[in-house]
């Protein structure tokens, strides 16, 4: 196994645990602000659309473009 092949798993295992961290904390957040459901909702989409943008990222390089 090579060394680039060592970093990339650390990479993509190391920022799966940041996500759920993140996850977590907008969890947290929507459950103190006292705003309701929406404002959890709210929360979610908002702070959560930068996961959704990172993970079609992986997605549309490393599948559907197939670049190295």
């Amino acid at each position: 196994m090579s060394l680039a092949e060592i970093e990339n798993y650390a990479m993509n295992i190391t920022l799966t645990i940041f996500m759920l961290w993140m996850v977590f904390i907008i969890w947290q957040l929507g459950k103190e602000s006292g705003g309701g459901k929406w404002a959890y909702i709210a929360l979610s989409l908002a702070l959560g659309l930068g996961f959704v943008g990172f993970i079609a990222k992986i997605i549309l390089v490393e599948f559907v473009l197939d670049i190295e």
